[in-house]
């Protein structure tokens, strides 16, 4: 359980970093959007999904591009008009992602529905659209100000941040696919790795719902970890009476 408050709020917006951008520049929120990018398990192992079986550099800039247009959009849009939701349950939908694409790359359409994948450039453009509203609900957590202008430079100081996160991150993950595919192993154990990253989403789903149902303030930044430690100490005394009730 004590894993719970860190993998769920592992790419959150600290009350420190609040603080720091109240009278922050430009290139803070770039840092803290490649920080975030960097620290975000979701949007990386949905990335990692996605450049598993590439093999092209042509490919992988393709669907890096499609995935990266997507999340754009809505991260710039859905921040600068301020359209939002309760981000655990929209890193509860980003957690599907990451499923969907460890079922897909293990031949789940054709192997359990009997079907080709749905268009692979389409889903990640879709996902990307839903990873960048995921982004936006962090972003919108910061002081953007008043100032048109102002805000949308904050906006795409962020996602400029996002982007260079993106490019670290993806550059190490396709350098050692690279050097994996080169053995034999890779073969023998590429079904096991997408099962993983399969465990791994469904992990990352049950912990953003686990998040939802604890949390009295979604607006909140921080995982209500002491809530979360009241709440279930309030259930033991509940269920130690009602024991002791039964008893007598």
């Amino acid at each position: 359980m004590l894993l719970l408050p860190a993998l769920a709020f592992a790419h959150g917006i600290s009350d420190e970093d609040k603080r720091r951008m109240l009278e922050g520049s430009y290139l803070q929120y770039v840092g803290l959007g490649a920080s975030h990018m960097l620290t975000g398990y979701d949007h990386l192992l949905f990335l990692f999904g996605v450049v598993f079986f590439l093999t092209t550099f042509k490919d992988v800039a393709k669907f890096v591009t499609v995935f990266t247009v997507g999340h754009c959009i809505t991260l710039i849009f859905a921040t600068y008009f301020k359209i939002t939701w309760n981000y655990y349950l929209v890193d509860a939908v980003i957690a599907l992602s990451v499923i969907y694409k460890g079922f897909d790359n293990n031949g789940g359409f054709q192997k359990y529905f009997g079907m080709a994948s749905p268009n692979l450039l389409w889903a990640v453009f879709g996902f990307g659209l839903l990873h960048g509203f995921g982004l936006s609900t962090r972003l919108q957590q910061l002081p953007l100000g008043d100032d048109p202008v102002a805000m949308l430079w904050r906006i795409l100081s962020f996602n400029v941040g996002v982007e260079l996160g993106q490019i670290a991150a993806l550059a190490v993950m396709v350098a050692m696919l690279a050097a994996w595919r080169a053995r034999a192993s890779f073969a023998r154990f590429a079904y096991a790795a997408n099962l993983a990253l399969i465990y791994a989403g469904v992990y990352l789903l049950f912990t953003q719902l686990h998040g939802y149902q604890h949390d009295s303030a979604p607006d909140s930044i921080r995982f209500p970890v002491e809530e979360h430690r009241h709440l279930h100490e309030d259930m033991d005394i509940r269920n130690s009476v009602d024991t002791d009730r039964n008893q007598l």
